[in-house]
């Protein structure tokens, strides 16, 4: 399981429905400080978020 997978996990049990606002959040502040690794990172949690390889399951 990649590493933007089980922040997706991480953040759908936290947040629930609010799981890709809140990474849309945290995606806005490292680009914002110009990290274009970090954004990467956040793209892909997004990617996943956004039913392009969620993780299937209850958002507990």
């Amino acid at each position: 399981m990649s590493q933007a997978v089980q922040v997706a996990a991480q953040l759908l049990r936290q947040y629930g429905d609010d799981a890709e606002v809140i990474a849309t959040l945290r995606a806005a502040e490292v680009a914002a400080q110009g990290d274009a690794e970090a954004l990467a990172h956040w793209d892909d949690v997004i990617a996943c978020l956004s039913g392009s390889g969620a993780p299937e399951g209850p958002a507990n």
